[in-house]
């Protein structure tokens, strides 16, 4: 979608938020979620009794975003490419159809690659989000079957988590980040393992902790995982500590909001952040959010990048990641991407040649070994990305400019340039400004405009 016709198309549904929630009995000041009918979770024969968890049985948002949204995100499904199993849980929390060819294919890869790979070179957070995409295809992560191979996935769950914490105690920080381990408790909580409350604890003493500064996804991640924790928690002292880190940040977000005219963190920011607020309203009650503002800011904008896409999407309809060990596998075909929608063409690939523009790049290290400093000016075709300044320059000036990525759920991750690489071992990693600031979209993502100084700066987390 671009140009004028996107603008009105953006226009018009964002327009047309106001009529939908007056019709479905809405007001500002209610959570979305409450606008819903709700229904009970479905229980899994391999689990106990779960306490239910109500789900909107309509989406919140207009039926043609989330209908064009889960075909944008179906169709980004590459089969060279390594799965990505946060697309198959937003694509079953949205309602996508689990007889289609895709979702079939999308599960049997990450069965496999969850024999293959758990064990060995999985980080915990990669873990955790397997054995989301498994409970919310109704399947067992317990017992994981493929390449005549069976897995037990929490098992595996529990010792990466323990592994985080062990690391989180002693040196403060965990071996990967805390949204992973946010992640961790997530799975764990909702597969109802027994290993969530140890990790829960520490999650709810670093949002606490006047030190901490934490991202809006990592807040978002944590809350989610504190909120599921909370439901099942016995001990009082414990449900105090969660009340109050759940308490601490959905107010966080809602005065965020508040200041930022809808806005939470950023646009890529806002899925999980209106997960979280959905999830954790009696956290903040009897304060009310007001939802059609927050929402409206996403149907703003036209999202591209399937892992927002995958972010955003169970907010749209109403659900969370809490939803995820709740769904009714049968029935997720309601919402399947309508084939009369068109996908939205790819910038640059159609129309006019580009008028070229010039980017300012440079590379700084002050960290680790001999300190550098270079800058260059490249010309590019308007829209390029900042992965294609960073290749034009490299062709210009590969002994200075070379760098290596590779590919993530988020796209190209870049983890080397100069020859000087990236480590989560001593915590260092390219950090991409503009005029100061970090940038809000990934190197594969972000386009430059004309004149604009993109800095590389080797940074700490």
């Amino acid at each position: 979608m671009s140009g004028s016709a996107g603008s009105t198309r953006m226009l018009g549904v964002a327009l047309g938020i106001g009529v939908l929630l007056a019709l479905m009995g809405c007001t500002d000041t209610q959570g979305c979620g409450e606008c819903q009918a709700p229904t009970e979770s479905w229980e899994r024969p391999w689990m106990g009794h779960r306490t239910p968890v109500t789900s909107p049985v309509l989406p919140v948002a207009p039926q043609d975003m989330v209908s064009q949204l889960l075909q944008r995100l179906e169709g980004s499904v590459n089969l060279e490419e390594a799965v990505n199993p946060s697309v198959l849980l937003a694509m079953n929390l949205a309602g996508g159809d689990s007889d289609g060819p895709t979702h079939k294919w999308l599960l049997q890869e990450i069965k496999e690659e969850a024999v293959r790979r758990a064990q060995k070179d999985m980080t915990s957070g990669q873990v955790a989000l397997h054995v989301l995409a498994l409970l919310s295809s109704c399947q067992d992560p317990q017992r994981v079957h493929a390449l005549d191979q069976s897995l037990d996935l929490i098992r595996v769950l529990q010792q990466k988590t323990d592994e985080e914490m062990a690391k989180l105690e002693a040196e403060g920080v965990p071996k990967t980040t805390l949204y992973s381990v946010g992640l961790d408790t997530l799975a764990l909580c909702l597969a109802e393992a027994g290993g969530a409350q140890a990790p829960s604890v520490a999650l709810a003493k670093q949002v606490l902790s006047p030190e901490s500064h934490l991202s809006v996804d990592t807040q978002a991640m944590v809350a989610l995982a504190l909120a599921c924790v909370y439901n099942y928690v016995e001990l009082q002292d414990v449900r105090d500590l969660l009340r109050e880190a759940l308490w601490t940040v959905s107010n966080g977000f809602l005065d965020e909001q508040k200041e930022g005219n809808g806005m939470i963190g950023n646009i890529y920011s806002m899925g999980l952040a209106l997960q979280a607020l959905e999830a954790t309203r009696k956290f903040y009650a009897p304060r009310q959010w007001d939802c059609a503002q927050a929402f409206s800011v996403v149907y703003a904008h036209n999202y591209q990048q399937p892992m927002a896409i995958a972010q955003v999407l169970p907010a749209l309809v109403g659900r969370s990641y809490l939803d995820a060990a709740g769904l009714d596998c049968a029935a997720n075909r309601d919402l399947s991407p309508s084939p009369q929608l068109p996908l939205s063409p790819v910038l640059g690939t159609h129309g006019a040649p580009r008028a070229p523009i010039q980017v300012h790049y440079s590379i700084t290290n002050t960290l680790q070994g001999k300190h550098f400093h270079y800058s260059t000016s490249v010309t590019v075709p308007s829209g390029s990305t900042l992965l294609q300044v960073m290749e034009v320059a490299a062709e210009e000036n590969p002994q200075t400019f070379s760098f290596q990525t590779e590919q993530t759920s988020w796209g190209p991750y870049v983890t080397s340039i100069h020859g000087l690489a990236a480590s989560t071992d001593d915590r260092t990693y390219w950090q991409f400004l503009s005029a100061g600031n970090a940038l809000d979209e990934g190197v594969g993502i972000y386009k430059p405009h004309d004149g604009e100084h993109i800095q590389a700066v080797f940074s700490t987390y």
